[in-house]
């Protein structure tokens, strides 16, 4: 999928978002799906902040314990998305939040940081049927998710475009 369609598509699931108890819009694709480019320009058009996730987080978890870094992830992920600032935020390279050894549910935290503000998410993975995955099934970092209730945007590389799942307020 083109880049500037993709960020269309960001742009149009905002609207009524607001209404929505979890304002989270995922962005679904695998590596080199356009992703990153195309979370780039919807920040800029949004003049919202961009917070490379893995870059900002796994320095904050560097001198904490294996018991520390799992007991911290949700109050540092918090902090992060703080201090970025704004009621829109746009989150890339979120992969680090699938990490084993931090025993994280990904999708869970980001619906809790979205609560209080909108939040555009990458997504490492895709769509498989009625499923949200990350990863492939053998790999240790594998999720599936029943994408029922989530706003999804998926990039050209899978079979649906757009799947909106059942918005519910």
């Amino acid at each position: 999928m083109n880049k500037e369609k993709l960020v269309q598509q960001l742009r149009g699931q905002l609207g009524g978002i607001s209404a929505l108890y979890n304002r989270l819009l995922l962005v679904v694709g695998t590596a080199g799906s356009g992703k990153t480019e195309a979370l780039r320009r919807f920040a800029e058009l949004e003049s919202c902040p961009m917070v490379n996730l893995g870059m900002v987080l796994s320095p904050l978890l560097l001198d904490l314990t294996e018991r520390q870094r799992i007991l911290q992830v949700p109050k540092l992920l918090e902090k992060v998305v703080f201090d970025a600032g704004g009621q829109l935020v746009t989150l890339d390279n979120t992969e680090i939040l699938f990490a084993v050894a931090l025993q994280q549910d990904p999708l869970r935290l980001l619906q809790g940081l979205s609560r209080n503000r909108t939040i555009v998410s990458s997504w490492f993975g895709s769509i498989d049927g009625q499923d949200l995955t990350h990863a492939a099934p053998n790999h240790p970092e594998f999720r599936r998710y029943p994408n029922h209730g989530l706003l999804i945007v998926a990039t050209g590389d899978q079979g649906a475009e757009s799947n909106c799942g059942d918005r519910e307020l």
